[in-house]
Protein backbone atom coordinates (compact mmCIF):
# COMPACT_ATOMS: atom_id res chain seq x y z
CA UNK A 1 0.00 0.00 0.00
CA UNK A 2 1.49 3.25 -1.44
CA UNK A 3 1.21 5.63 1.80
CA UNK A 4 1.26 9.62 0.73
CA UNK A 5 3.99 12.04 3.07
CA UNK A 6 2.26 14.13 5.47
CA UNK A 7 1.80 17.14 3.53
CA UNK A 8 0.66 15.38 1.05
CA UNK A 9 -2.72 14.55 3.10
CA UNK A 10 -2.68 17.99 4.53
CA UNK A 11 -3.08 19.76 1.04
CA UNK A 12 -5.42 17.34 0.39
CA UNK A 13 -7.61 18.75 3.37
CA UNK A 14 -6.76 22.34 2.31
CA UNK A 15 -8.74 21.35 -0.96
CA UNK A 16 -11.60 20.47 0.62
CA UNK A 17 -12.18 23.07 2.86
CA UNK A 18 -11.81 25.40 0.01
CA UNK A 19 -14.20 23.50 -2.07
CA UNK A 20 -16.31 23.46 1.27
CA UNK A 21 -16.26 27.23 1.92
CA UNK A 22 -16.94 27.78 -2.24
CA UNK A 23 -19.95 25.51 -1.93
CA UNK A 24 -21.37 26.42 1.00
CA UNK A 25 -21.84 29.32 0.36
CA UNK A 26 -24.05 28.88 -2.86
CA UNK A 27 -27.77 28.69 -2.90
CA UNK A 28 -29.32 25.87 -3.96
CA UNK A 29 -31.53 26.22 -6.56
CA UNK A 30 -35.24 25.26 -5.77
CA UNK A 31 -36.28 21.90 -7.02
CA UNK A 32 -39.47 21.58 -8.92
CA UNK A 33 -41.58 18.85 -10.47
CA UNK A 34 -41.72 18.48 -14.07
CA UNK A 35 -45.33 20.48 -15.97
CA UNK A 36 -48.38 17.53 -16.57
CA UNK A 37 -49.22 17.80 -19.99
CA UNK A 38 -52.20 20.05 -19.97
CA UNK A 39 -53.07 19.58 -23.83
CA UNK A 40 -57.05 20.55 -24.76
CA UNK A 41 -58.89 17.27 -24.85
CA UNK A 42 -61.19 17.59 -28.81
CA UNK A 43 -64.73 17.42 -28.64
CA UNK A 44 -65.90 14.27 -26.98
CA UNK A 45 -62.35 12.91 -26.29
CA UNK A 46 -59.99 12.41 -23.05
CA UNK A 47 -57.39 14.65 -22.94
CA UNK A 48 -53.49 12.90 -22.59
CA UNK A 49 -53.33 13.50 -18.80
CA UNK A 50 -55.92 11.65 -18.29
CA UNK A 51 -54.58 8.52 -20.47
CA UNK A 52 -52.09 8.65 -19.33
CA UNK A 53 -50.05 4.86 -19.08
CA UNK A 54 -49.07 3.67 -15.74
CA UNK A 55 -45.34 3.22 -17.55
CA UNK A 56 -45.60 7.14 -18.05
CA UNK A 57 -46.66 8.15 -14.81
CA UNK A 58 -43.62 6.40 -12.99
CA UNK A 59 -41.30 7.93 -15.32
CA UNK A 60 -38.75 10.66 -13.77
CA UNK A 61 -36.60 13.26 -14.96
CA UNK A 62 -32.55 11.76 -14.06
CA UNK A 63 -31.75 15.21 -14.11
CA UNK A 64 -33.46 16.42 -11.06
CA UNK A 65 -32.49 16.03 -7.61
CA UNK A 66 -33.19 12.97 -5.91
CA UNK A 67 -33.43 14.09 -1.81
CA UNK A 68 -33.44 10.73 -1.04
CA UNK A 69 -30.36 9.08 -2.62
CA UNK A 70 -28.67 12.35 -3.45
CA UNK A 71 -25.18 10.31 -4.37
CA UNK A 72 -24.23 7.50 -6.46
CA UNK A 73 -22.40 5.80 -3.30
CA UNK A 74 -23.51 5.70 0.33
CA UNK A 75 -19.86 5.97 1.57
CA UNK A 76 -17.84 3.07 -0.07
CA UNK A 77 -20.94 1.08 -1.81
CA UNK A 78 -22.88 1.93 -4.30
CA UNK A 79 -26.32 3.41 -4.18
CA UNK A 80 -29.41 3.14 -7.23
CA UNK A 81 -29.03 6.69 -8.08
CA UNK A 82 -29.53 6.94 -12.40
CA UNK A 83 -27.24 9.33 -14.02
CA UNK A 84 -28.14 11.60 -16.51
CA UNK A 85 -27.06 10.08 -20.38
CA UNK A 86 -24.14 11.88 -21.23
CA UNK A 87 -23.76 13.50 -17.77
CA UNK A 88 -20.95 12.97 -15.50
CA UNK A 89 -19.66 12.93 -11.84
CA UNK A 90 -16.38 13.08 -9.83
CA UNK A 91 -15.61 11.82 -6.47
CA UNK A 92 -12.56 11.93 -4.31
CA UNK A 93 -12.07 9.35 -1.54
CA UNK A 94 -9.37 9.66 1.24
CA UNK A 95 -8.50 8.11 4.05
CA UNK A 96 -5.86 8.75 6.63
CA UNK A 97 -4.04 5.44 7.97
CA UNK A 98 -3.32 6.25 11.32
CA UNK A 99 -5.83 4.29 13.62
CA UNK A 100 -7.91 6.60 16.14
CA UNK A 101 -6.90 4.17 18.43
CA UNK A 102 -2.98 4.29 18.27
CA UNK A 103 -1.48 6.16 21.38
CA UNK A 104 -3.21 8.33 23.80
CA UNK A 105 -5.37 11.47 23.17
CA UNK A 106 -3.17 13.88 23.58
CA UNK A 107 -0.41 11.69 20.74
CA UNK A 108 -3.37 11.96 18.79
CA UNK A 109 -4.55 15.15 18.57
CA UNK A 110 -0.76 16.46 18.11
CA UNK A 111 -1.19 14.55 14.94
CA UNK A 112 -4.24 15.78 13.94
CA UNK A 113 -6.14 12.79 14.32
CA UNK A 114 -4.37 11.28 11.40
CA UNK A 115 -4.15 14.14 9.36
CA UNK A 116 0.03 13.87 9.50
CA UNK A 117 0.07 10.04 8.59
CA UNK A 118 -0.20 8.92 5.39
CA UNK A 119 -3.12 8.03 3.46
CA UNK A 120 -4.82 5.83 0.88
CA UNK A 121 -6.72 8.39 -1.85
CA UNK A 122 -8.91 7.38 -5.21
CA UNK A 123 -10.54 8.86 -7.92
CA UNK A 124 -13.52 8.09 -9.67
CA UNK A 125 -14.97 9.38 -12.64
CA UNK A 126 -18.31 7.81 -14.26
CA UNK A 127 -20.88 9.14 -17.04
CA UNK A 128 -24.23 7.88 -17.89
CA UNK A 129 -24.33 6.36 -21.60
CA UNK A 130 -27.78 5.03 -21.98
CA UNK A 131 -31.14 6.09 -19.68
CA UNK A 132 -30.68 4.18 -16.52
CA UNK A 133 -27.25 2.96 -17.35
CA UNK A 134 -23.53 3.91 -16.38
CA UNK A 135 -20.25 3.19 -16.47
CA UNK A 136 -16.91 4.49 -14.67
CA UNK A 137 -13.63 3.95 -13.57
CA UNK A 138 -11.71 4.15 -10.25
CA UNK A 139 -8.00 4.10 -9.33
CA UNK A 140 -6.50 4.06 -5.54
CA UNK A 141 -2.85 5.02 -4.45
CA UNK A 142 -1.86 1.66 -4.17
CA UNK A 143 -2.32 1.62 -8.08
CA UNK A 144 -5.56 -0.76 -8.23
CA UNK A 145 -7.72 0.20 -10.92
CA UNK A 146 -11.44 -0.42 -11.04
CA UNK A 147 -13.76 -0.26 -13.97
CA UNK A 148 -17.24 -0.52 -12.68
CA UNK A 149 -20.92 -0.70 -14.44
CA UNK A 150 -24.64 -0.19 -13.23
CA UNK A 151 -28.04 -0.17 -15.40
CA UNK A 152 -30.93 0.38 -13.84
CA UNK A 153 -33.82 -2.26 -13.98
CA UNK A 154 -36.72 -1.31 -12.38
CA UNK A 155 -37.59 1.89 -10.57
CA UNK A 156 -39.62 2.66 -7.67
CA UNK A 157 -43.08 3.70 -8.16
CA UNK A 158 -46.60 3.63 -6.47
CA UNK A 159 -47.53 -0.08 -7.93
CA UNK A 160 -43.23 -1.09 -7.19
CA UNK A 161 -41.93 -0.80 -4.00
CA UNK A 162 -38.34 -1.36 -4.78
CA UNK A 163 -35.96 -0.01 -7.04
CA UNK A 164 -33.46 -2.58 -8.77
CA UNK A 165 -29.98 -1.96 -10.49
CA UNK A 166 -27.39 -4.86 -11.89
CA UNK A 167 -24.00 -4.16 -10.74
CA UNK A 168 -20.96 -5.16 -12.35
CA UNK A 169 -17.02 -4.34 -11.79
CA UNK A 170 -13.61 -5.53 -12.07
CA UNK A 171 -10.55 -4.15 -10.43
CA UNK A 172 -6.61 -4.99 -11.19
CA UNK A 173 -3.59 -4.24 -8.99
CA UNK A 174 -0.22 -2.89 -10.56
CA UNK A 175 -2.32 -0.06 -13.22
CA UNK A 176 -4.76 -2.85 -14.03
CA UNK A 177 -1.91 -5.07 -14.78
CA UNK A 178 -2.09 -7.98 -12.31
CA UNK A 179 -4.47 -9.97 -10.33
CA UNK A 180 -7.93 -9.25 -11.63
CA UNK A 181 -11.25 -9.26 -9.07
CA UNK A 182 -14.21 -9.32 -11.20
CA UNK A 183 -17.97 -8.52 -9.16
CA UNK A 184 -21.53 -9.20 -10.06
CA UNK A 185 -24.37 -8.42 -8.12
CA UNK A 186 -28.01 -6.57 -7.63
CA UNK A 187 -28.57 -3.17 -5.97
CA UNK A 188 -31.67 -3.26 -3.96
CA UNK A 189 -33.10 0.51 -2.94
CA UNK A 190 -35.81 1.78 -0.87
CA UNK A 191 -36.73 5.28 -0.89
CA UNK A 192 -38.62 7.10 1.99
CA UNK A 193 -40.19 10.27 0.18
CA UNK A 194 -37.53 12.87 0.79
CA UNK A 195 -36.37 11.12 4.52
CA UNK A 196 -33.39 9.19 3.16
CA UNK A 197 -33.24 5.71 2.02
CA UNK A 198 -32.04 2.41 2.79
CA UNK A 199 -30.08 -0.24 -0.24
CA UNK A 200 -29.54 -4.21 0.40
CA UNK A 201 -26.86 -5.23 -2.43
CA UNK A 202 -26.05 -9.09 -2.61
CA UNK A 203 -22.82 -8.67 -4.64
CA UNK A 204 -20.26 -11.99 -5.42
CA UNK A 205 -16.52 -10.73 -5.73
CA UNK A 206 -14.11 -13.36 -7.62
CA UNK A 207 -10.21 -13.50 -6.75
CA UNK A 208 -10.28 -12.18 -2.91
CA UNK A 209 -7.71 -14.08 -1.58
CA UNK A 210 -4.22 -12.84 -2.12
CA UNK A 211 -2.78 -16.45 -1.97
CA UNK A 212 -2.66 -18.67 -5.29
CA UNK A 213 -6.29 -20.14 -6.22
CA UNK A 214 -4.13 -23.13 -6.01
CA UNK A 215 -3.19 -23.73 -2.98
CA UNK A 216 -6.66 -22.25 -1.24
CA UNK A 217 -10.09 -23.49 -0.61
CA UNK A 218 -11.76 -20.18 -1.29
CA UNK A 219 -10.62 -17.71 -3.71
CA UNK A 220 -14.18 -15.66 -3.81
CA UNK A 221 -16.20 -13.73 -1.38
CA UNK A 222 -19.87 -13.81 -1.48
CA UNK A 223 -21.04 -10.58 0.84
CA UNK A 224 -24.12 -8.55 1.35
CA UNK A 225 -23.80 -4.71 1.54
CA UNK A 226 -26.18 -2.91 3.76
CA UNK A 227 -26.64 0.84 4.04
CA UNK A 228 -28.95 3.70 4.35
CA UNK A 229 -28.91 7.67 4.31
CA UNK A 230 -31.11 9.84 6.79
CA UNK A 231 -31.79 12.87 5.93
CA UNK A 232 -31.64 14.91 9.14
CA UNK A 233 -31.51 18.61 8.02
CA UNK A 234 -32.60 20.11 4.10
CA UNK A 235 -29.05 19.42 3.16
CA UNK A 236 -27.40 16.92 5.65
CA UNK A 237 -27.34 13.21 6.58
CA UNK A 238 -26.25 10.67 8.47
CA UNK A 239 -25.02 7.63 6.32
CA UNK A 240 -23.63 3.95 7.59
CA UNK A 241 -22.75 1.25 6.05
CA UNK A 242 -21.71 -2.39 6.92
CA UNK A 243 -20.39 -5.52 4.39
CA UNK A 244 -20.69 -9.03 5.97
CA UNK A 245 -19.44 -11.87 3.85
CA UNK A 246 -21.96 -14.45 3.82
CA UNK A 247 -19.58 -17.27 2.05
CA UNK A 248 -16.19 -17.67 0.56
CA UNK A 249 -12.91 -16.30 1.35
CA UNK A 250 -13.62 -13.96 4.88
CA UNK A 251 -10.18 -13.50 6.13
CA UNK A 252 -10.83 -10.12 8.17
CA UNK A 253 -13.26 -7.86 10.32
CA UNK A 254 -16.55 -7.09 8.34
CA UNK A 255 -16.20 -3.31 6.48
CA UNK A 256 -17.83 -0.72 8.55
CA UNK A 257 -18.09 3.03 8.47
CA UNK A 258 -20.24 5.81 9.30
CA UNK A 259 -20.17 9.14 7.67
CA UNK A 260 -21.36 13.01 8.65
CA UNK A 261 -22.72 14.32 4.68
CA UNK A 262 -23.28 18.05 3.76
CA UNK A 263 -24.67 18.60 0.51
CA UNK A 264 -24.45 22.40 -1.49
CA UNK A 265 -25.74 22.20 -4.82
CA UNK A 266 -24.09 19.56 -7.10
CA UNK A 267 -20.90 19.08 -4.22
CA UNK A 268 -21.32 16.41 -1.36
CA UNK A 269 -18.77 16.57 1.15
CA UNK A 270 -18.48 13.43 3.63
CA UNK A 271 -16.63 13.28 7.23
CA UNK A 272 -15.99 9.45 7.06
CA UNK A 273 -15.07 7.33 9.58
CA UNK A 274 -14.14 3.67 9.12
CA UNK A 275 -12.40 0.58 10.12
CA UNK A 276 -11.34 -0.20 6.15
CA UNK A 277 -8.84 1.16 3.62
CA UNK A 278 -10.96 -0.95 0.82
CA UNK A 279 -12.30 1.46 -1.83
CA UNK A 280 -12.35 -0.89 -4.54
CA UNK A 281 -15.21 -3.79 -4.44
CA UNK A 282 -12.48 -6.39 -3.77
CA UNK A 283 -11.17 -4.68 -1.26
CA UNK A 284 -14.37 -4.26 0.07
CA UNK A 285 -14.44 -7.65 0.28
CA UNK A 286 -11.90 -8.40 1.59
CA UNK A 287 -12.91 -6.46 5.29
CA UNK A 288 -12.01 -4.24 7.72
CA UNK A 289 -8.38 -3.85 9.27
CA UNK A 290 -8.07 -5.90 12.99
CA UNK A 291 -5.96 -4.96 15.88
CA UNK A 292 -4.30 -6.71 18.73
CA UNK A 293 -6.97 -6.78 20.46
CA UNK A 294 -9.23 -8.85 18.25
CA UNK A 295 -11.39 -5.68 17.77
CA UNK A 296 -10.72 -3.62 14.15
CA UNK A 297 -8.69 -0.58 13.91
CA UNK A 298 -10.50 3.00 13.18
CA UNK A 299 -9.56 5.37 10.27
CA UNK A 300 -10.92 8.84 9.87
CA UNK A 301 -11.14 10.21 6.31
CA UNK A 302 -13.24 12.12 3.52
CA UNK A 303 -15.14 11.85 0.62
CA UNK A 304 -15.93 14.64 -2.08
CA UNK A 305 -18.29 14.26 -5.20
CA UNK A 306 -19.33 16.70 -7.65
CA UNK A 307 -22.22 16.67 -10.19
CA UNK A 308 -21.81 17.96 -13.52
CA UNK A 309 -25.78 18.48 -14.39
Amino acid sequence: MTRHLSTASTAALVLAAITWTSVASAQTTPVSSAPQATATPPAGGTSQAETKTPAAEEERDDAVLDRSQPDFTLINLPTGLRLPRWKSAFRVTHRFTRPLGDGDFGSLAEDFFGLDSGAVIGMEFRIGIVPGGQVGIYRTNDRTIQFFGQYDLKQQSESFPLGIAAYASIDGTNNFRDSYSPALGAILTREFGEHGAIHVEPIWVNNTNDKPSEIVDHNDTFLLGIGGRIRVRPTVYVVAEVAPRLAGFDPKKTSTSFALEKRAGGHAFQLVFSNTFGLTMAQIARGGEPNGDGGSNWYMGFNISRKFF
